[in-house]
């Protein structure tokens, strides 16, 4: 039995023209939710607030406004897909949204896909219904119904096909020419990923899907969901991490399109704000720093700069000079390490202890200076007494002694003391030397442009030739900015260094009291112009400087996305990791720190894992954090890739992971894989010959990551480089490009090149192999690797 065979079709012009008045009563009901929200949102926009608390519901109302009208417009095509006729006689529109009735105590017009009541859509089958009579797929056009598509679940259960619904449905979004952009999934998602989608929020969650499995999708639109039901997670956002900047920008109008704004997509070499890591580096280096040894490395570095061993130095203050000893700062480094405060946030404690010895000894000094004045006074005026002769002038003078104060001279002097010792600069250079002020930058800079630092923070950690492979020589020529698998070292660095925050506090206080003085002035020039009414209230009479100055603030509407891509402090509802098995233990622990409640859903293929510092099971990932407290699911059916390709990779996937069960094609493309002996210089022949089959449809050259920009060149109609345009008909990527994305027609060029390239090069073919939807053919410059002519003998 064929997929379609499950369907009846049903085109009887009564029957649609009915879901069309239908659909015109959804769409009727959309614009008018729209328009009173835009209505709501500008009456708060205008609302000046008043008290804090009338200001913080204004602001927490105004984001509400918006995330719901995102939603509402969001839900503009495809808003309505889908119909459950229930034995029991009730009907279900399913949609992007739930538009609610106008009378409070009628049923929705339309459910949204998340409610619970709309599983069954998704998980009902012939032979489990789940209560279901008929299911009805609705294929829309703009506000215009195309086609309607009936399972009639309540009768005899099809063995064959069970386990998918929609079957009509599914097979039209699968042979779908690709766009070059994902767009989401709510009207065809099958059981298997409905329930990924439905699962529990709390802890981890890692998904184990093969090529084609709609691993991508599931998360994007378990994020969707989560949003939906979690306020927590709302308030907080969803961070989902993508392999690069080209699968970013391929997935990044599925969640807009689910009226999603609370979701921060980003790599992981986006993780720290203010850095651009777009420096290349060997994979080894890479490799390296991805392991989790750099942790005790970078703590020690961090060590090393908190009054480090050393001789004693002289501070001069003025005409004095003031010894600091090694046994001072060692002790006082020791009493600033014992708070358990980050090194930035300790610094103030040692700056305090080395001020407070400055004062110290200045005072001694002084004291010194005094006695030996009193010694040599005394000396010459033998045994007069001072005091009582100067008590008998003032007497004479007609002055009475005062009461003895109770203000001991010593503490006041004291106090001027570590006035000068706390700003004068040589007691600054002094700190600065024995704990300065660090950055993440700064400190990773110092740490690999010196191998002498590095070598005492690696000391007994990494081999001088892995110190060699972090060395970045200083100088002329010398590389500069940061590389992705620098950005986990980075937050690393941050985290132990934390921020002194006492500066930004003053600044924010001396901000504040600008406003109330600007305030102040506005009030005194109204109280100015009073008229010679006294009955004329004025803004002087009804508020003072302060609650003005309140309500002039600006109130902060950035979404939550917004607030968290410029925090790297900002911690997350939830967290979701495409291609997760990409991520290094230094990744990993950037992340762990992004979500502290350990609320994530992870979803990978370890079969296809390419990057040199990447996983071999989960486990190894996840127990130094989790310990055994995660749960494995499997994505099993492959929607994408016809069964004819993904036949030719079975010997190469047995050679990844001989325990590895390939996905289950759901169809054929009935256009058997091809491959041809060809030079790189032929490659544009082919691409030209298969363009001229094409139609409207994409195709992909993938090559191995060091000779794209050679096939580009004789490509000059491809988009191609750093930042591919994937809506081009034709694109040429290198294998590190090409994770996750998924193009009509694709040439893999040089397979032999791409196994030799790493240490995984059979994984990165792998994946360049189950890209296609359509057709997919191998040029090969010389033989063809035999891992892969045995999958087309098969």
């Amino acid at each position: 039995m064929s997929l379609a065979d499950h369907v009846t079709p049903h085109d009887a012009p009564s029957d649609r023209d009915r879901e069309q008045d239908r659909l015109t009563l959804l769409y009727a009901r959309l614009d008018a939710l729209r328009a009173t929200t835009r209505e709501r949102l500008a009456e708060v926009a205008a609302s000046p607030g008043g008290s804090p608390q009338a200001r913080t519901e204004r602001d927490t109302a105004f984001t509400e406004y918006t995330a719901r009208l995102a939603r509402l417009e969001a839900a503009e095509n495809g808003l309505c897909f889908g119909r459950l006729d229930l034995r029991s006689g009730d009907r279900h529109y399913i949609g992007r949204v739930g538009l609610p009735a106008e009378e409070a105590d009628a049923d929705p017009l339309l459910m949204d896909w998340r409610a619970p009541a709309a599983r069954a859509f998704y998980v009902a089958t012939s032979a489990a219904p789940e209560g279901v009579h008929r299911r009805r797929h609705i294929v829309t056009k703009g506000r215009r119904v195309v086609s309607l598509d009936d399972e009639v679940l309540d009768g005899a259960p099809d063995a064959g096909r069970e386990h998918l619904a929609g079957n009509a449905a599914l097979l039209a979004a699968v042979n779908t020419g690709r766009t070059g952009r994902m767009h989401d999934i709510v009207a065809t998602l099958q059981a298997e990923q409905d329930t990924i989608i439905r699962s529990d929020q709390n802890g981890v969650l890692v998904v184990q899907g093969g090529p084609g499995t709609g691993k991508t999708a599931v998360a994007l639109h378990r994020a969707a969901y989560l949003l939906y039901h979690s306020a927590r997670i709302a308030s907080r956002g969803v961070l989902v991490v993508g392999p690069n900047a080209t699968f970013l920008r391929y997935i990044g109008q599925v969640l807009p399109g689910l009226g999603e704004t609370s979701v921060l997509l980003s790599t992981v070499g986006e993780l720290f704000p203010g850095v651009v890591a777009d420096r290349s580096e060997p994979p080894a280096a890479a490799a390296l720093k991805g392991q989790p040894v750099l942790a005790d490395v970078i703590a020690a570095a961090v060590r090393d700069r908190q009054a480090p061993p050393g001789a004693a130095f002289d501070v001069r203050i003025g005409d004095d000079v003031v010894t600091l000893e090694p046994g001072f700062w060692t002790a006082a480094a020791d009493r600033a390490r014992a708070t358990g405060r980050p090194h930035n946030k300790a610094r103030p404690i040692f700056v305090r202890l080395v001020v407070d010895e400055v004062a110290r000894q200045l005072a001694a000094q002084a004291q010194g200076l005094a006695d030996r004045l009193e010694a040599e006074t005394a000396q010459l005026l033998g045994d007069v007494d001072l005091d009582a002769a100067a008590r008998g002038d003032l007497a004479r003078l007609g002055f009475e002694e005062s009461p003895e104060s109770d203000v001991d001279p010593y503490t006041e002097t004291a106090l001027d003391l570590r006035a000068i010792a706390a700003t004068d600069p040589g007691v600054a250079a002094a700190c600065e030397a024995l704990w300065p002020q660090l950055t993440a930058q700064r400190l990773l800079a110092q740490l690999f442009g010196d191998p002498a630092r590095l070598a005492s923070a690696a000391d007994g950690l990494l081999t001088a030739d892995e110190q060699a492979l972090l060395c970045r020589p200083a100088g002329i020529g010398a590389p500069t900015g940061w590389t992705v698998a620098d950005v986990p070292l980075l937050d690393e660095a941050a985290q132990l260094l934390g921020e002194d925050d006492h500066a930004a506090k003053a600044r924010a206080a001396q901000a504040r009291d600008a406003e109330i003085a600007y305030a102040q002035g506005v009030l005194d020039v109204a109280a100015g112009s009073r008229t010679e009414d006294k009955e004329i209230l004025t803004a002087g009479d009804l508020i003072d400087a302060r609650r003005l100055a309140e309500r002039s603030r600006v109130a902060d509407h950035r979404t939550v996305a917004e607030r968290a891509a410029v925090d790297r402090t900002w911690t997350f509802g939830h967290v979701i990791v495409d291609e997760a098995q990409e991520l290094s233990p230094m990744a990993w622990r950037l992340l762990m720190r992004r979500c502290p409640t350990r609320s994530m859903t992870l979803v990978g293929d370890v079969a296809q894992t390419s990057s040199p510092g990447g996983l071999n099971a989960w486990g190894e990932a996840l127990e130094p954090f989790v310990g055994d407290r995660w749960r494995l699911t499997r994505l099993s059916v492959n929607y994408r890739t016809p069964a004819e390709i993904m036949a030719i990779t079975g010997p190469l996937l047995a050679t990844l992971d001989a325990d590895a069960e390939p996905p289950s094609s759901v169809r054929d493309s009935g256009v058997p894989p091809w491959h041809a002996s060809a030079a790189l210089t032929d490659v544009a022949a082919h691409v030209r010959a298969e363009l001229a089959e094409l139609g409207e449809r994409r195709l992909a050259v993938i090559t191995p990551d060091a000779v794209a920009a050679e096939v580009a060149a004789a490509l000059p109609e491809a988009s191609a480089g750093p930042d591919p345009d994937l809506t081009a008909r034709v694109v040429v990527l290198g294998v590190g490009q090409a994770k996750g994305l998924e193009f009509d027609v694709v040439l893999v060029v040089d397979p032999a090149g791409m196994i030799d390239a790493s240490p995984r090069g059979g994984s990165d073919l792998y994946v360049a192999l189950t890209r296609a939807t359509q057709r997919l053919g191998v040029l090969h410059p010389g033989p063809l690797p035999d891992v892969l002519a045995r999958g087309f003998r098969s």
